[in-house]
């Protein structure tokens, strides 16, 4: 293991600092080089091998990685939220971020981030540009209520934001002309991104039904709460599903209690929120469904079974029903809503896991690790 050469790179978008050492001869070596991959390529071959190198996960994506890997290189992504830094440490350099990977990856104890190839990210970001419109498209509707509210003026019906309501929307008149102004600005950007809302999800249904994740999406989407954007941004999320167990998603997705345990006692707090901060609001969003009582699949959900395996099916509604089941235990014992949900979703995310990992492990191409995970009729 120490016969590598271990090499850390502090990444930036216009310089990258290089610290490479080696344990066997005690040899260390700093460079700043310009932020191109073939700079820092030339910079890691002018060390024997065999070398590994090592850097943050960043803003600055998973272009380095992919090209040194190309090149040859043992290149591994860093999981910035897991380095181990002293407590006590105060000072921050660009050479010290480049030392503390590389001795860190020397002793083995770098945890990794999968590295998704162009095709995977650019799936993500589509996901990723229907989440922020929606978000802001939600901000833009608060701003309209919020002028009406303020001038004492009430829609009178409960259904908004249907064609009737824009309607009456338009009607409102306020004798101020810059309040004027600023509301006929929040209605036109509020239609303007609710088109573009409209577009990104006709695009995302035609996507997802010819991606290399649409068995897995038909096969989240047979849950109840699961509809094809939130499929859509688990599956491309996710991406491998066969790294987990239907235990450890759930941790991975920061969907487990904090702890704080020492001696005799033990202290669990909230939960973690560690991982993926996207999926995570998915299957918290999609847990609230399965609080709703339904006695049969509705049409839609009938469509989308028809479209799986049997297996597929009868685990789903397996699922389906011991979600809903959960939430009744939750209501009987008068829980939390918010607590009982996150509760939900945590085995939800098994239940997404069961469906999904057995049909990636039936295709080892599609997967960034070769792991066999057992798989019981609980998800876990």
């Amino acid at each position: 293991m120490f016969e590598h050469t271990f090499i850390g790179l502090d990444v930036h978008a216009v310089n990258i600092v290089g610290h490479a050492m080696n344990p066997s001869t005690g040899e260390i070596s700093t460079h700043t080089m310009v932020a191109e991959p073939p700079v820092v390529l030339d910079w890691v071959r002018r060390f024997e091998p065999p070398v590994k190198v090592v850097y943050e996960s960043g803003p600055t994506g998973f272009v380095l990685a992919r090209f040194l890997r190309a090149q040859g290189i043992d290149c591994v992504v860093a999981a910035s939220s897991k380095l181990l830094r002293a407590p006590g440490e105060r000072v921050k350099t660009d050479r010290r971020d480049a030392r503390v990977p590389a001795e860190i990856l020397a002793v083995g104890s770098v945890t990794e981030v999968r590295v998704p190839d162009l095709d995977e990210e650019a799936l993500r970001d589509l996901s990723r540009l229907r989440s922020g419109t929606a978000k802001d498209l939600a901000h833009v509707r608060q701003h309209v209520n919020a002028i009406l509210l303020r001038h004492g003026i009430r829609y009178p019906k409960d259904a908004r934001w249907t064609k009737e309501h824009y309607l009456w929307l338009h009607r409102q008149h306020f004798d101020q002309p810059p309040l004027q102004f600023t509301y006929e600005a929040h209605i036109e950007q509020a239609e303007l991104l609710a088109g573009h809302l409209s577009r990104i999800d006709k695009h995302i249904s035609a996507t997802a039904n010819a991606c290399r994740y649409t068995q897995v999406i038909n096969a989240l989407m047979c849950l109840h709460g699961i509809q094809t954007t939130t499929a859509f941004g688990l599956a491309v999320e996710i991406g491998d599903w066969t790294r987990f167990t239907g235990s450890s998603i759930g941790s991975y997705l920061g969907l487990v209690p904090s702890e704080n345990s020492s001696g005799q006692s033990r202290h669990l707090g909230p939960i973690t929120k560690a991982g993926n901060t996207y999926a995570r609001k998915l299957l918290v969003e999609a847990a609230w469904q399965h609080r709703r009582p339904y006695a049969r699949p509705c049409e839609r959900l009938l469509r989308q079974l028809d479209l799986d395996s049997l297996a597929t099916r009868i685990h789903a509604l397996e699922g389906n029903h011991r979600l809903h089941h959960k939430w009744e235990n939750f209501d009987e014992r008068h829980k939390p809503s918010v607590k009982a949900n996150t509760a939900i979703a945590r085995e939800l995310a098994g239940w997404c896991w069961s469906l999904a990992a057995p049909l990636q492990q039936r295709r080892p191409h599609d997967r960034g690790l070769n792991r066999n995970v057992p798989l019981n009729r609980d998800g876990k």
